[in-house]
C-alpha cells in the first residue's frame, strides 16, 4: 500500500472530563484544493480523543491526515 494524504476538517471539539474529543469531516469540493482531495483520496469522518493538553484541534480548520502502513 501507497502512503495517502487524506485532508480533514475539524467540526467538533468537545470538552471530556479526561481531555478533549475531535469530530472530523472529510473535505468536499468547496475550493480546487479540496475538490483534488475530495477526489482522489478516502471519505468519511474521523472521531478522536486527545489526553494531552498540548494536542489543540479547532473546530473549521482543515487538517492533512497522512495514512501510512505500520510495519
Amino acid at each position: 500500500m501507497a502512503n495517502t494524504r487524506a485532508k480533514f476538517k475539524c467540526v467538533e471539539v468537545t470538552q471530556m472530563e479526561y481531555g478533549n474529543k475531535a469530530k472530523f469531516l472529510v473535505v468536499t469540493n468547496d475550493n480546487l484544493e479540496n475538490a483534488s482531495f475530495f477526489k482522489m483520496t478516502p471519505y468519511g469522518s474521523i472521531e478522536m480523543g486527545t489526553l494531552n493538553p498540548n494536542i489543540v484541534f479547532i473546530p473549521g480548520r482543515e487538517y492533512f491526515i497522512d495514512f501510512t502502513l505500520s510495519e
